[in-house]
């Protein structure tokens, strides 16, 4: 099962991811500079696509987040433990992410983002019993259809909470 939504690309939210980083690569906000160079303008940074996720009304941690976190909701926790809920977020790992740039992100575009599950395999852990890896694979289309950038996330659900030790 696909999900899928847009995601308006504009130099404020280059400017302000940029920033986030510490990126003081004029690449990224001087539009005079940017110009300059062989890419012709301002480019997003190269994780940029992540921000995505705010853009996905069904995204679990969209909004503001309280610390401590507020419970997430159930099927969030399904979809984080590989389906049938009753998961653990104590389970779950962020264990990659990959981003495989076609084109370079620009302010204006407007990019349809479809993620699909993509392989899934187990193995052996030490402390945290098997482990169950699982891709999402992300692509991002601009308006003409045309592939912009492939972005793999890696999930780990390990077979019980971890043991201290």
């Amino acid at each position: 099962m696909a999900d899928e939504h847009e995601f308006h690309v504009d130099r404020t939210g280059i400017l302000l991811f940029a920033s986030a980083l510490g990126e003081t690569n004029p690449i990224y906000y001087d539009e005079a500079h940017a110009k300059a160079t062989p890419l012709g303008g301002v480019i997003a940074p190269p994780t940029f696509a992540i921000s995505s996720a705010h853009w996905n009304p069904d995204y679990g941690l969209r909004g503001i987040r309280k610390i401590p976190a507020s419970k997430p909701r159930p099927a969030v926790l399904a979809e984080r433990s590989g389906g049938g809920g009753g998961g653990s977020l104590a389970r779950v790992l962020h264990g990659e992410q990959r981003f495989e740039y076609h084109r370079p992100i620009r302010p204006g575009m407007k990019l349809t983002v479809t993620t699909k599950p993509g392989k899934t395999w187990t193995k052996e852990g030490k402390r945290g019993g098997s482990l169950r890896f699982s891709e999402s694979v992300s692509e991002y289309r601009d308006e003409a259809g045309e592939l912009v950038v492939t972005a793999t996330s890696v999930g780990v659900l390990t077979e019980k909470a971890v043991e201290q030790g």
